[in-house]
């Protein structure tokens, strides 16, 4: 992938609280061991989180009273995005039960303990009394299986890299669902008109993620964009000539676009905007429509989605905030057109202008071109090839009853032969476990044309995602076998009916 300076949008650190369970049965020495220990614990993987998150040690939680205290503290501290639960000795688990139903925040229990090796030639039961987890968050464990609490377990010694990683998987997707609780997007103009999978209960989102999702008629924009001077007009088009090669004589054409994106960054800077849509079904006051203007933006971290796809547009700015320290790009695409070559196949991904230079293999054009829809004039757009490598590609979706997510393994491939006459930037990949069962299991999955797709994060991550956040998914990948996930569909369509 082509390495472009994009400045992210920054957001301050949060905190995971450490909490300890114990209990006062084992006397004031054990307790402090204990906190010790868990202080020591709390500090490594504090640092190894590094940007994500600060790890704070609680105080070691002895009763029912400690643990409603800690719990509530968690819920209610703004800047609590989850908390990493873990029994150093045994903690009776009734202790727990009103703490846990108080808990509001995503939970890891962390099955580990303080030493990594058995003290062979000194071992006693002092030792066995204070280093007791194998059991007590078994104990732990029960309580939160009887109550439905949904949780992340992460087993092994907690200084091995995998269970780092893991670890650093989680505080990402909190601090991802963190960040939507209270999100604003802006759609500019409403849903495509007849479109029916970009269409959904803006409520119910607002309800089940936070994301507080709101129209504003083009005007709002347009009144902005009127008052954009030419200095501010120079600096972007400065920013455009440094990232992209300039492939077109019509500049004009490329300042009105440069005129737009100033105007949408002072917008979202005004509104405390995270994400946005737009349609070219309300261009009203517009000379085109947004192309470069959506793309640069796109690529420092704000959501989008085209004609009125507000789950697109959160879940990318959510996704695109999970993604922060990793390798790789994340953004908008959609499903366009196939190559069919048996035993090859592969899809086509672009959109009549957005696509996130993020994706770029090579440095980005900037080209004029006319655009068939819209009845605007030609819009100044970013083209290129798309880059390779592992990804996935993730679509929410409205039930009606509930949310669904989708996520499919693909495989970003290059592209075999030029496309010159191709005005649009484009990414190819390969669906798995091929082509036949992995367009057919989206389809029955219903899986929209608009989707999230990211070479930085994993279906893992969907996962984690989706169990902080109560919503149904589907994976689609090399195991995927179109029986067996008409009837994992089925089953799902029954236990929401059971809910209703």
């Amino acid at each position: 992938m082509l390495r472009l300076n994009f400045e992210r949008r920054k957001t301050e650190m949060k905190k995971l609280y450490f909490i300890t369970g114990s209990q006062d049965l084992y006397g004031e020495e054990t307790l402090a061991q204990a906190a010790k220990d868990s202080q020591e614990m709390a500090a490594f993987l504090s640092e190894k989180l590094e940007n994500i998150a600060e790890v704070v040690f609680q105080p070691v939680v002895r009763n029912s009273s400690e643990a409603v205290s800690v719990c509530t503290k968690a819920s209610s501290d703004s800047e609590c995005i989850g908390v990493i639960m873990w029994m150093h000795t045994f903690s009776p688990a009734k202790m727990w039960i009103t703490a846990l139903k108080a808990l509001r925040k995503p939970m890891l229990h962390l099955h580990t303990q303080h030493n990594e090796r058995l003290p062979y030639d000194s071992i006693d039961m002092d030792f066995m009394n204070l280093n007791q987890s194998a059991h007590g968050d078994r104990e732990f464990g029960f309580i939160c299986t009887r109550l439905g609490i949904k949780r992340e377990v992460v087993s092994g010694y907690y200084k091995h890299s995998d269970v780092v990683e893991k670890v650093r998987r989680f505080a990402q997707a909190a601090a991802a669902v963190d960040f939507g609780r209270g999100m604003r997007v802006a759609m500019f103009g409403n849903n495509m008109r007849d479109v029916a999978v970009t269409d959904g209960d803006r409520v119910e989102s607002e309800i089940k993620y936070g994301w507080n999702v709101n129209y504003y008629g083009i005007g709002d924009l347009c009144s902005i964009i009127s008052e954009i001077t030419d200095e501010e007009v120079d600096a972007k088009m400065a920013e455009y000539t440094e990232k992209y090669e300039m492939n077109t004589d019509n500049i004009s054409a490329v300042r009105v676009q440069a005129k737009y994106e100033a105007a949408l960054d002072k917008f979202l800077a005004k509104e405390n905007i995270s994400a946005f849509t737009d349609t070219f079904q309300d261009l009203n006051g517009l000379e085109q429509l947004p192309g470069i203007a959506a793309q640069n933006i796109m690529a420092k971290g704000v959501g989008f989605g085209p004609e009125g796809d507000y789950k697109t547009a959160a879940l990318a700015a959510v996704l695109f905030k999970m993604a922060e320290g990793r390798n790789g790009a994340t953004g908008f695409l959609e499903d366009y057109t196939y190559d069919l070559p048996e035993g090859e196949e592969t899809e086509l991904a672009s959109h009549m202008l957005e696509v996130s230079p993020v994706f770029a293999a090579e440095k980005p054009k900037i080209e004029v071109h006319p655009l068939g829809i819209g009845g605007k004039a030609d819009p100044a757009r970013l083209v290129f090839e798309g880059t390779t490598g592992e990804g996935i590609a993730v679509s929410m979706i409205d039930m009606g009853d509930r949310f669904r997510l989708v996520c499919a393994e693909i495989t970003l491939v290059k592209q075999p032969e030029p496309m010159q006459k191709l005005p649009v930037a484009r990414v190819m990949w390969k669906l798995k476990p091929d082509f036949a069962t992995g367009s057919a299991a989206w389809i029955y999955a219903g899986g929209a044309h608009h989707a999230v797709v990211s070479t930085a994060l994993t279906a893992d991550d969907i996962r984690l995602f989706a169990k902080m956040t109560d919503t149904e998914l589907v994976v689609i990948d090399e195991k995927t076998e179109l029986n067996a996930f008409e009837q994992q569909l089925e089953m799902l369509d029954a236990i929401a009916s059971l809910k209703r």
